[in-house]
């Protein structure tokens, strides 16, 4: 599906139904955003994994603007404040009241993001491997240089300088550098994986080339009102666990889990483990 909102085009998908039959009566489920990561993926990257959720959420996956299957345009106008603005157009666009908002990676730099600008539109936030300010980036630096490859050290350069030239060249990066992104790296799935995904060279070049290097909301998380749960793994190379821990002390009365078998994909290495800490923390937080 489509929703033509501010000026551009963005694609999502739902799954699971809204209201359920619990014998005479009708039951209404929460409604979760899950806001993917690169930026330059799409939200493919959550399923089948977050299906389960769906017993109990409705979940919207979408693409952010000019990535996977939404409208294309001026890349300049790939920005976080735009992914957050068509975010809140894209809620209102549904008719929705206060939503559930998970976002993973850059995902959840939007989500916190979202949660400052518009914290009474947020029931319950989950931020997974994540940062709140560009120092992600350093720390990545070196770790990498640290503990990886000399293949990974050479491919990761265009990433930082922003200038991937193809389609081809970012598949081959996230391969080459798939296993510092997850401890149970298996290639035929992740290449499997990684064709699956619509990619966005302009979206992740803009990004690292410019506005992440300036990226800062920690001193804003105060701000956020819904009950929070930061969630890290613990061997992250590219949003370390102490960024997490930096973001569970910003926000008032957050909850932080490291999950201690993880590298970055926690939902490829303890998939199960995150799904239960996602589904515990929306019974028990009101």
């Amino acid at each position: 599906m489509r929703a033509k909102i501010r000026d551009t085009e963005i694609f999502f998908d739902v799954e699971g139904s809204a209201l359920v039959v619990d014998g005479a009566s009708i039951c209404s489920k929460p409604v979760a955003f899950l806001i993917h990561g690169g930026p330059g993926a799409d939200h493919t990257s959550f399923k089948p994994t977050f299906s389960t959720l769906s017993r109990k959420l409705q979940l919207v996956y979408f693409d952010h603007r000019g990535q996977g299957r939404s409208a294309r345009g001026s890349k300049e106008t790939y920005t976080l404040d735009n992914n957050v603005e068509d975010m809140e157009a894209l809620r209102q666009h549904l008719g929705l009241e206060k939503i559930v908002v998970i976002g993973s990676s850059y995902g959840g730099m939007v989500a916190l993001t979202y949660a400052v600008r518009y914290p009474q539109n947020v029931s319950h936030l989950i931020v997974i491997a994540t940062a709140a300010h560009s120092g992600f980036l350093e720390r990545a630096k070196e770790i990498l240089a640290s503990k990886g490859t000399e293949e990974q050290k050479v491919s990761v350069q265009r990433l930082w300088d922003g200038n991937f030239e193809n389609e081809e060249q970012l598949r081959q990066y996230f391969q080459v550098l798939g296993p510092m992104y997850s401890l149970k790296y298996d290639p035929i799935k992740s290449g499997i994986a990684w064709q699956r995904n619509i990619l966005s060279v302009d979206a992740i070049n803009v990004a690292f080339g410019g506005f992440l290097r300036t990226y800062n909301i920690l001193d804003q998380l105060h701000k956020i009102t819904a009950p929070t749960l930061v969630i890290a793994g613990r061997y992250d190379w590219i949003c370390a666990p102490e960024f997490s821990e930096e973001i569970a002390q910003a926000i008032p009365n957050a909850d932080l889990r490291i999950f201690e078998n993880s590298s970055h994909l926690i939902r490829a290495d303890e998939p199960e483990a995150l799904l239960d800490a996602i589904a515990g923390f929306l019974v028990y937080k009101h």
